[in-house]
This record gives structure tokens, sequence and C-alpha cells, in this order.
């Protein structure tokens, strides 16, 4: 998964997921202008096994986190990064199961869909609950982001998951006792996106609560 080799950087022109904008606008009579970023709305879910006490969650590559943590350097014209001073393991996160609303099809499908894909877990509609729905990256695109939760057992483990290997992913599944949850959200040395984080927050502060109650 972080065996990366030929890094270089170029200046994207044209792209199936990101498009550039300005805007242009008056503010108190004030005169400005902002860079924006139209990308896709997306979801998440965090997964839970209450069987196992288990957290699930997937590790995988981000090319932009790698970037972020890297420096370039120019080789004949080309701007490369050197794999051997920065390893691929810079860009590895842990994060929820997660995935692009794209797909034309009522949003809590495109969740059941990611569930299977990348984590193997056949979960019944019913068994996906909202949580909550929140702007990210707001500076830049401000997009949309759907945050879902389920509790599955083993019995509903039909797939080894992984992501889909058409589209070049590579995914793990990666499971973290619930009891140690709480430490991985402040863990600094694991990558995570805040959303991660912030779900667990709320499991914390809401199903765990809950369920160590009824014990």
């Amino acid at each position: 998964m972080d065996k990366i080799s030929d890094v270089s950087l170029e200046e994207c022109s044209q792209s199936k997921y990101l498009k550039p904008y300005r805007l242009r606008f008056t503010q108190n009579g004030i005169e400005k202008t902002w860079d924006l970023m139209k990308v896709n709305d997306s979801l998440a879910i965090l997964v839970y096994n209450p069987f196992r006490k288990v957290l699930v969650f997937v590790k995988q590559f981000r090319a932009a986190l790698y970037w972020a943590k890297t420096e370039s350097y120019q080789d004949n014209g080309t701007t490369k990064i050197d794999t051997t001073k920065y390893p691929g393991s810079l860009g590895l996160t842990h994060e929820l199961c997660a995935g692009l609303v794209d797909k034309d099809c009522n949003i809590k499908e495109i969740a059941q869909h990611e569930l299977l894909e990348e984590l193997g877990y056949k979960v019944p509609l019913y068994k996906i609950e909202k949580i909550t729905s929140y702007r990210s990256g707001i500076g830049v695109s401000a997009s949309k982001q759907t945050l879902f939760y389920a509790e599955v057992s083993d019995v509903m483990k039909v797939g080894e998951g992984g992501g889909l290997v058409e589209e070049g992913e590579f995914i793990e599944t990666v499971e973290i006792p619930v009891d140690e949850g709480k430490s991985f959200i402040y863990d600094e040395s694991i990558a995570k996106p805040i959303w991660t984080m912030f779900a667990l927050q709320w499991f914390y502060d809401n199903k765990y609560k809950v369920a160590k109650a009824a014990e």
C-alpha cells in the first residue's frame, strides 16, 4: 500500500474530481476575490462491532497528505519527490469508511455500497443510522459530508473489502478495541481526518455510554 515510487508534480489543468474557480464579490464596499474548488459531496460511516467490541476503520494512502509532509526538488525541469527520503508511509491515514456522493440513488444506499466495497460488510439499510451532515474544507470547497453510524456483526462479513481494484484503490481494514478508541482520537502519531475524530467523540458521548450503562 505504501510502496510509492517515481513521484513527480505537475500543474492540473483538468480533473474529474476538482474544478477551480475564482469568486469576485464586493463586501462592505470593498472588492474582493476568493479562490474556490468545486468538489463532490461525500459521506462517511463510523462502524462498530459490539459483539467483539472493536471499532472498524480503513487504512489507506492519501496523496495530498504525502505531498503536505514532503519537499520536492527539480530534476531536468520536472518537480519530483525523493521517496528514499520521504517513504510512502508518510501518506497513510486511519479514517472512516467513506465515499463520494456520485451515484444516482439514495445516499444511505451509497453508504451501504461503500461498506461492502471497502470493508466487506453487507449491512441492511435499517442498520445504517444518520448522525448529521456538515461542511468540510470550509475555506476552499465547503463541500457537504454526511456522517452515518452502523453496527455490524461477523455474520455480515461477506467479502474481503479493500476497495475497487479497477479504480486503483488499496484499502486495509483496521480494528481498534473500543477501550482504546479515546486515546486514538488524540494520538498525533496516527494521521486521521477531523471527521474521524468527531465521529469517535460522538460515539463515546452517545452510543458507548448507553452500552456501558446497560452492562
